[in-house]
């Protein structure tokens, strides 16, 4: 028989996109990177891509999830990335937040 070691972050990533299936998880999952007090610019990409390949297994097909990972990849770029937490930043001196929420349909 023989063993097959797996290392611990492939653990957790599989650990996280089987949690980030629920879209109630994946909502708040992207909340709490919006609300960073200093985010990296790839952090919001990386989640974005976590939530995409989650719930891309959930509700498309593999062909319409692949083509909907590459155009996160198409329009998001480091600088944009920048502008959301920007927005956010400028949105929380208002008094408001960003938010990520289930939709109804």
């Amino acid at each position: 028989m023989t063993s097959v070691q797996i290392s611990a972050s492939d653990s957790y990533q599989d650990y996280l996109i089987t949690s980030l299936k629920v879209p109630e998880e994946a909502a708040g999952y992207l909340d709490a990177i919006l609300e960073e007090e200093n985010p990296e610019p790839n952090l919001l990409l990386s989640a974005l891509e976590d939530v995409a390949i989650a719930l891309g297994e959930v509700k498309l097909s593999s062909e319409k999830s692949k083509l909907h990972q590459q155009k996160l990849k198409d329009f998001l770029h480091k600088q944009e990335i920048e502008v959301v937490y920007e927005l956010s930043s400028w949105l929380k001196v208002l008094g408001l937040k960003l938010t990520v929420k289930v939709s109804e349909d």
